[in-house]
């Protein structure tokens, strides 16, 4: 496979990550929707669900579709990020950039999906929580710390799991999702991904969306590097306790 075509898919399993996932949340969150008050477990396994689809869109590539698993992986000191696809800086800066333009492209397709609720009257706060995630409550090294611990939580299991009996794939991480936002998703909305909130915070800066607000650009770099840092942990204990699949 070359990389280009692994670039292409993933991209393509991000663009549809982003627009089911930021799609079940303006679903339960936005006026008017069928799905309006559906819930925290809706979001939950919706952003599961999500999952599954976009890595399966994404087989070709490796399905990393999230930048902290990228560097998991590199970490990990992997020879490949996908068959044919090596583990170096220039592949891996083109997997985290296909990654934050189909998080971006994602979740302007649920925009769409969802314009004429977005121009029904609701809180601005409810508006940019359809694009990124933003904590309960607001203490950066705490929410940071727990965007460090799910997102290790993630990355690791994804780096180990090829060495377990069970071979379930794309439904394994659909469920360690929804396991990591059932359990640690209530401080900050558990973004475990900096390119599912950056490119679509970046989205919702620059589309028309109606009565918008802030993108709350303060927050943004939790979302970023707490991430980062719980995929470089993940991948480096899996390295050394010589676990990596």
């Amino acid at each position: 496979m070359s990389v280009g075509d692994a670039i292409l898919s993933e991209f393509l399993g991000t663009t549809v990550l982003l627009l089911l996932g930021a799609g079940v949340v303006a679903n339960v969150i936005l006026p008017k929707t069928k799905g309006n008050g559906g819930g925290w477990l809706l979001i939950n396994f919706g952003w599961g669900l999500a999952v599954f689809t976009g890595v399966y869109v994404a087989f070709q590539s490796g399905a990393h579709l999230n930048p902290a698993v990228t560097l998991g992986i590199w970490a990990a000191d992997k020879p490949e990020f996908a068959p044919g696809v090596e583990v170096n800086a220039a592949n891996g800066f083109l997997y985290i950039a296909a990654q934050f333009a189909g998080a971006a492209v994602g979740s302007t397709l649920a925009y769409l999906a969802y314009k004429k609720h977005f121009d029904e009257d609701a809180d601005p706060g409810i508006k940019l929580a359809v694009f990124s995630t933003g904590p309960e409550l607001r203490s950066y090294g705490w929410n940071f710390l727990t965007e460090v611990v799910a997102t290790f939580v993630l990355v690791f299991w994804v780096v180990i799991s090829g060495n377990t009996p069970a071979q379930i794939g794309p439904l394994g991480v659909a469920l360690v999702v929804v396991a990591i936002g059932a359990s640690l998703g209530g401080p900050t909305g558990y973004a475990i991904n900096p390119a599912r909130d950056l490119g679509p915070r970046i989205a919702h800066a620059l589309l028309p969306i109606k009565g918008k607000g802030s993108s709350d650009w303060s927050y943004a770099w939790v979302p970023v590097l707490g991430p980062a840092v719980g995929g470089l942990l993940g991948g480096l204990l899996a390295a050394t306790i010589g676990w990596v699949a």
